[in-house]
């Protein structure tokens, strides 16, 4: 019978295995886990002491499971869940004196969004409260969200798993975005005056602006698009000073237009709506501070 040095085990090994596992990386999950490489290696060395197997072994397809690692995931799985549990439960915590560091992932346009206000509301109410913006690949969020490497996930996020509770804040459309004195203001957007518009595109990490494009495309809609954008900060400045239009989610034009530089136009035809989530892994549902985070976002963005 194999013997085990259980004494060496500790959490940190076990959520070691399971990022490993879930990026088949070692570069992967040390950036997952904000260790380095070498630390990462370290805690895989250690693993396989105690486990007497190399359980991960390096392919061209990055670090595929041994049988060994195939056994003990599920298991390594349940009892992380069962750990995570009682210590939530265990937990207190109070926003206005907590200095906890939460971990959300979201766009840049959702940051652009959401960030402002809620940070001048925990200037106030919750002074010690930090915050970790972390851009993480669409395919990437559930698995972080289930490692504990991410508190909450924003926007629109679709792909995840019945394991991820969901809760829509609200409903986002795509507008066509001019400045205030354009040719175009006082006339409806139709398909025709939409097709002699010059349009710039400017890019965001949103998973629903990238959508546009194909939605476009499958509507067999050509845009002339004079100007591309890396980023979206520029667009307005851009657009005010030129007769250029830009397709943005109504939220981030209504938060660009507030002192009414710009129009914001219908566009003349539907696209489907963008559905603005907060997310969250069922593994963290008892987390107090998780709740309080979701409890003031949603009394502050939520039926808008």
């Amino acid at each position: 019978m194999l013997e085990m040095n259980t004494g060496t085990v500790d959490l940190n090994l076990m959520r070691v295995f399971l990022a490993i596992w879930d990026t088949h990386s070692l570069t992967l999950a040390a950036d997952r886990l904000a260790l380095s490489q070498p630390a990462v290696s370290h805690c895989l060395k250690r693993l396989r002491d105690v486990f007497q197997d190399p359980l991960f072994v390096r392919t061209a397809e990055g670090m595929q499971p041994t049988g060994a690692a195939i056994r003990l995931h599920d298991p390594i799985d349940r009892a992380l869940d069962l750990i995570y549990g009682a210590m939530q439960r265990h937990a207190g915590f109070d926003a206005a004196t907590s200095t906890r560091r939460f971990r959300i992932s979201m766009s840049d346009m959702s940051a652009f969004y959401f960030l402002p206000p809620l940070l001048a509301e925990f200037q106030n109410s919750a002074p010690g409260i930090r915050l970790d913006i972390v851009p993480v690949p669409l395919a990437n969020v559930e698995s972080g969200m289930r490692s504990g490497e991410i508190d909450l996930a924003v926007g629109y996020v679709p792909g995840l798993s019945g394991d991820c509770v969901a809760e829509t804040l609200f409903q986002d459309e795509h507008i066509c975005m001019v400045r205030a004195g354009h040719p175009l203001v006082g006339r409806t957007l139709t398909r025709e005056r939409l097709d002699g518009l010059r349009f710039m595109f400017a890019d965001s990490s949103a998973t629903g602006h990238g959508l546009t494009e194909k939605w476009f495309d499958r509507m067999d809609i050509k845009r002339n698009i004079v100007l591309n954008l890396p980023h979206f900060t520029a667009a307005p400045e851009i657009v005010r000073s030129t007769d250029l239009a830009v397709i943005f989610p109504r939220s981030i034009a209504e938060r660009f237009n507030r002192s009414r530089g710009f129009r914001l136009l219908p566009l003349p035809f539907e696209l489907p709506p963008i559905e603005v989530k907060l997310h969250l892994h069922t593994r963290f549902a008892a987390d107090a501070g998780i709740a309080w985070l979701r409890g003031a976002m949603r009394t502050m963005f939520g039926a808008r």
